[in-house]
């Protein structure tokens, strides 16, 4: 069984068993969150499309860990103008892994 789910503005297609990095989640490494905005729910041949989300349906996963993802470097220049700027960006993120999806 899979599902489509909805987190911080992106979407996954998830399993149980998988563990995936999504956008920053305020929750204790360990603790259990439920993730009801699921979009789509597979299993073999037959598939359930959420008008926007599955009525009912919520995947349940556990929050692994906390990190940063590497440094993104952005550089900035004008030919001729005598301009440079050096910038750079690390984004935060929620490692999870999936226990269950309910249908």
């Amino acid at each position: 069984m899979y599902a489509v789910i909805k987190t911080g503005g992106k979407q996954y297609r998830v399993a149980a068993g998988q563990k995936i990095k999504v956008e920053q989640i305020p929750a204790d490494v360990g603790s259990e969150i439920t993730l009801d905005q699921v979009l789509m729910v597979g299993e073999g041949e037959s598939v359930q499309i959420g008008t926007p989300v599955v009525s009912g349906a919520a995947v349940k996963a556990t929050v692994v860990s906390h990190g940063r993802h590497d440094k993104v470097k952005i550089f900035k220049m004008r030919r001729r103008k005598h301009y440079q700027k050096h910038q750079g960006h690390r984004q935060n993120y929620t490692e999870i892994r999936i226990e269950a999806i309910s249908a």
